[in-house]
């Protein structure tokens, strides 16, 4: 077999296959062979058909059959024996066998790109001092405060005021006519100055004395997320009921004891100052991670193969398709497409394929591995962070090898993320005063274990 092989570019080529007639013979005996066991062909009895009486009948059957396979044999030979470290899937167009000919074929793949090693010692870093405040945490207070607010019904008789809640009746009508789209809604709870409705509504609302009826015209615009209501103008019939106030709890012990394992409020004080230190610390670790790549980005320039990049969209794409399913919507609902996510994210997608290459080649150049410690420890936190059971984790990675293969190659890229730091010039530098006001989001507010 003749293999030859041109360069494109630095990560993409083309091979090019001939596969002897001989080989390509040998291998349709093989496949007639074969079929003449098995097949049924009136007149003759099975074993016993003519050679060219299958190939009258089943020739473009055998050759489907032959073809794919003298090409993967092919292609797998010529990895094996180039080193070809392919990225994404082969791109060809297999021509019809010639049984009278040598099989020829092209195969266009790309390749990761060969780098140098990577210096990564002694990189400048700044680490910024993050400290918990008092203020975050009686912030996170606040929050359990407002998570087990009560709303009560005002009894005096006054407007409806800012921050308020009221007790409404609504119905939408198009043109005079009820509209299916705004269907009648009883005695639902809306929060004065809130998104959930409309601002009209706050607006029309705010001043008003219950027991009122009134009309409320809204005009929605023309890129309005939701189709039904595009370009329309709806009016409103609103019932406003009643006026409702937010209780909040009182600051004390109390107030914790339905979190869990809390008994007091210092408790669950010193909960919350560990979780936001533990934020700030996986905040710390993102910075310094953004100011490695981002020297090592510029220090290193490479080509990318296509596939790299379109893997890295089709991932942001679905991430972003999965998070709006998640709040009962979708991209057309919100006037987004997958063509305008990839072309906004494609610079994005480019460097996270940077990034992956270049801890590659750091894994690589240092031989780094993941001992059966690291993985286990690293098993542990998942299961902490998805309030699941260790066995679980081992269980479904179990499941799926393939899965497990690409969940510790992360690993191997913390790994080296935390070597490069460990091995950096690190300055501490204190908090940009512009973000002073700026909370820690995630992990704050603390949950029961």
């Amino acid at each position: 077999m003749q293999i030859k092989i041109e360069d494109k570019s630095s990560v993409k080529k083309v091979l090019s296959f001939e596969i002897p007639k001989e080989d390509v013979t040998k291998e349709l005996n093989n496949a007639y062979n074969e079929l003449k066991k098995k097949a049924d062909v009136k007149g003759f009895r099975k074993g016993k058909i003519p050679r060219k009486v299958l190939e009258n009948r089943f020739s473009k059957d055998v050759h489907a059959d032959v073809a794919p396979r003298l090409i993967q044999e092919a292609f797998v030979e010529a990895i094996k024996e180039h080193d070809l470290d392919i990225v994404g899937g082969p791109q060809m167009d297999p021509p019809k066998l010639d049984p009278q000919n040598a099989y020829a074929f092209d195969i266009t793949v790309e390749i990761k790109p060969e780098l140098d090693d990577i210096e990564y010692e002694g990189l400048a870093l700044e680490q910024t001092k993050y400290e918990v405040s008092e203020g975050e945490i009686e912030s996170q207070i606040y929050m359990i405060q407002k998570t087990m607010a009560k709303k009560e019904t005002v009894k005096e008789e006054r407007p409806v005021q800012e921050n308020d809640f009221v007790l409404i009746d609504y119905e939408g009508f198009l043109n005079g006519e009820p509209f299916d789209k705004t269907p009648k809604i009883e005695n639902y709870v809306m929060g004065i100055g809130r998104d959930a409705m409309p601002k009209e509504f706050s607006e029309k609302l705010t001043g008003t004395i219950p027991v009122q009826d009134m009309e409320i015209e809204v005009p929605y615009p023309e890129d309005y997320h939701d189709e039904s209501l595009k370009g329309k103008t709806i009016v409103y019939k609103v019932r406003l009921k009643e006026i409702q106030e937010e209780i909040l709890p009182e600051v004390n012990d109390d107030l914790v004891k339905g979190l869990g394992k809390f008994e007091t409020l210092d408790d669950v004080r010193k909960s919350i100052r560990e979780n936001l230190e533990k934020g700030y610390a996986q905040r710390v670790k993102h910075e310094l991670s953004e100011q490695i790549f981002q020297k090592l980005l510029e220090k290193y320039e490479f080509e990318v193969p296509e596939a790299m990049v379109e893997g890295e969209l089709n991932g942001i794409t679905m991430e972003a398709e999965q998070a709006y399913a998640a709040n009962n919507t979708s991209l057309e609902e919100a006037g987004l497409s997958k063509d305008m996510l990839r072309n906004k994210y494609r610079d994005v997608a480019e460097k996270q394929a940077r990034r992956h290459l270049i801890l590659d080649k750091i894994i690589t150049q240092l031989d780094l591995e993941l001992n059966d410690a690291e993985l286990e420890k690293s098993f542990e936190e998942m299961a902490l962070g998805m309030n699941a059971p260790v066995d679980a984790v081992k269980n479904y990675f179990k499941m799926d090898p393939k899965q497990l293969e690409y969940y510790k190659h992360t690993q191997l890229e913390k790994k080296a993320v935390d070597l490069i730091i460990e091995k950096g010039s690190i300055t501490q530098v204190e908090p940009d005063t512009a973000k002073d006001g700026e909370k820690i989001n995630k992990g704050d507010v603390p949950k029961e274990e």
